[in-house]
């Protein structure tokens, strides 16, 4: 699945981002840098030009363009898989497209879709440094200041209202934000996190400097006293956690996230199935599109003949490689006979457990390990015992698979069938397309008979962004 930080599924608002600039369809190529005063356009539109940067189109606009650009990035792997594919470096000849590319599927959600933002704290407009938004600016032109996204087209009413109720309890306080960690203070980032039943929790980081055990107790009394009886009560939190957190980010293990009220999770249903979200836990941002790619995923992955009412039990089983916590296998579940999740992050195989076993899926089993290591002990074990494999699926982060899982998924010959979710299908991801797609090489030690992309679907996940996840199924 893909890592989540603050922000997750191939799409970010960028905290530390440049000036935008008006939407049009040529929004992809980059713009010269200028300080942001220099700009005609206020502080709300040039934020907006960076977060949301299609915002000043329709919305079938929108489409139209992400359309047209999963199109050129799959042209350009056309074009790679036409051309000499061990030179190097390969030509990223555009090529007339070999396979049908599906029309965008659109977000049934297209404002206030993100159920997890993070908001900064830095200068705002006016220089008060107390001021709880989204950066424009770079730090290396010296020129960010943060702007609240009271107006942004993807951020829910109740994320705005918590980043609102944050900035007067920090500007209350006695306590300095942290700007930069070198130089004091102690309030930073907070992160927000919702659900479709309006269930919120949100997340204090906090830099502790030279302050002692007893005295950071004295604040975090004060931010659980505002959020639940003062005037924060208005954003009736069902939890609230706090970091103490000497880097710009730490794991759970490095600093674990303190409950200070409320419950330790909220949960969140897709498909029929129930998953458990917390404090640090991966899920898709936008709910209501999270169900349109995983039933298309669920779809690729083991197609499903309607007979009469119900549907056919394929059977067999589905490897789902760098599965995060569960959700495609969980969601797939019905299908097939088994699921096998592997995963590297220890961390989001027991979260995987525990999704499973929420909504009582008995068929699904999580492996913590490095995928090239577990898949040909794994291939080995379900030929031996005459196990049918329907097929794989991965959703690798942005950085794509590790060169090593590619060749353990290109060397099993049982593997007839592999979907592909990606969030950056022109990046890293390519590199595997080219790798899995690959006359056999055995310097690359790509021995195995090599895959062909047969269809492919986008999927809006974030709308009034030019970024959406790409589905891409190759067979053999």
């Amino acid at each position: 699945m893909n890592g989540d930080g603050s922000l997750e599924g191939g799409e970010s608002i960028q905290k530390h981002a440049d000036r935008g600039k008006p939407s049009s369809k040529k929004r992809w190529r980059k713009c010269p840098q200028k300080p942001p005063w220099t700009d005609p356009l206020s502080w709300n539109e040039r934020l907006a030009d960076v977060v949301t940067p299609l915002w000043r189109l329709t919305y079938d606009e929108q489409l139209e363009l992400k359309q047209k650009h999963q199109e050129r990035i799959l042209s350009q792997l056309c074009g790679y898989l036409s051309g000499d594919l061990h030179s190097q470096p390969p030509s990223p000849v555009r090529s007339k497209l070999r396979f049908p590319v599906l029309t965008v599927l659109p977000s049934p959600v297209r404002d206030g879709y993100r159920n997890k933002s993070t908001f900064s704290v830095n200068r705002g407009m006016d220089g008060n440094p107390k001021t709880v938004g989204f950066y424009v600016g770079t730090n290396r032109m010296g020129n960010i200041v943060c702007v609240n996204g009271d107006h942004l087209l993807n951020m829910p009413e109740k994320h705005k209202l918590v980043a609102r109720c944050y900035q007067e309890f920090i500007r209350l306080s006695s306590l300095e934000p942290c700007l930069l960690f070198h130089t004091g203070g102690h309030w930073r980032e907070i992160t927000v996190r919702t659900n479709t039943k309006g269930q919120t929790m949100a997340i204090v980081y906090f830099h502790p400097q030279m302050l002692t055990p007893e005295e950071v107790a004295v604040h975090k009394a004060e931010l659980v006293d505002y959020f639940m009886r003062g005037p924060g009560s208005v954003c009736e939190l069902d939890s609230l956690f706090f970091q103490e957190s000497t880097m710009t980010r730490c794991t759970h293990e490095e600093s674990p996230y303190e409950l200070l009220h409320g419950q330790p999770h909220i949960y969140e249903e897709v498909l029929g199935f129930k998953f458990r979200i917390s404090a640090d836990a991966f899920f898709q941002v936008n709910q209501a599109a999270a169900e349109v790619l995983y039933g298309k995923v669920r779809d690729l992955c083991v197609p499903n003949h309607e007979e009469g009412e119900g549907r056919t039990k394929v059977g067999g089983t589905l490897l789902d490689v760098c599965c995060g916590t569960g959700a495609i296998g969980i969601t797939t579940s019905p299908r097939v006979d088994r699921i096998i999740g592997i995963e590297l992050i220890e961390q989001a195989v027991e979260d995987a457990r525990h999704n499973a076993a929420l909504s009582n899926v008995l068929n699904c089993e999580f492996i913590p390990g490095k995928a090239e290591v577990v898949l040909p002990r794994l291939m080995s074990q379900l030929s031996s015992a005459g196990g049918s494999v329907v097929a794989a699926v991965v959703n690798p982060a942005r950085a794509g698979l590790h060169h090593s899982v590619v060749q353990a998924l290109r060397n099993q010959t049982s593997i007839r069938r592999l979907v592909y979710v990606s969030c950056k299908p022109d990046g890293e991801a390519m590199r595997n397309f080219r790798e899995l797609c690959c006359a056999p090489d055995p310097r690359k030690k790509l021995t195995g008979e090599a895959f062909s992309p047969t269809l492919a679907v986008p999927v809006d996940m974030f709308p009034h962004t030019p970024h959406c996840e790409l589905v891409l199924l190759f067979e053999r």
